[in-house]
């Protein structure tokens, strides 16, 4: 009777932390480091939810309107930092860096955001795209 219990426990263990691992990715398996993006827009929708925040933000070029999908760093995270959802209102002008999204596509890492004032933003996840992973710097 032990082991049967044991053996359940066991498995529901697994069942349960199996797909808590497999929902989070790393910036590897979805975006690709030799892709940066540099784009200038409003925000049109910020979502604040976990694991990642998104920033919506319209870009106007000649071929007509786009509307990107910027990863940030998780709530928690950007709020640590200063961040807030009410940080980056609708409407607000900024300019995104990061990268983008393996395949193409208007979907990309978020990591720096620049303010119309000058302000800058790290909504970074760790790896590649965090602080001090070397991007910006002059060798």
């Amino acid at each position: 009777m032990k082991k049967q219990l044991f053996n359940v426990s066991i498995l529901c263990l697994v069942m349960l932390f199996s797909g808590a691992s497999s929902a989070h990715h790393s910036f590897a398996a979805e975006f690709d480091v030799n892709r940066p993006i540099e784009i200038t827009g409003q925000v049109v929708k910020v979502q604040w939810i976990n694991p990642h925040a998104w920033i919506h933000v319209e870009v106007v070029n000649s071929e007509g309107n786009e509307i990107w999908k910027i990863e940030g760093g998780t709530p928690n995270t950007l709020f640590r930092r200063g961040i807030t959802r009410n940080t980056l209102p609708i409407g607000t002008k900024i300019v995104v860096r990061g990268y983008q999204v393996k395949g193409g596509g208007y979907t990309a890492n978020g990591r720096e955001i620049t303010l119309e004032n000058g302000n800058k933003l790290f909504v970074g996840t760790s790896g590649v795209g965090a602080p001090d992973d070397g991007a910006g710097k002059s060798k």
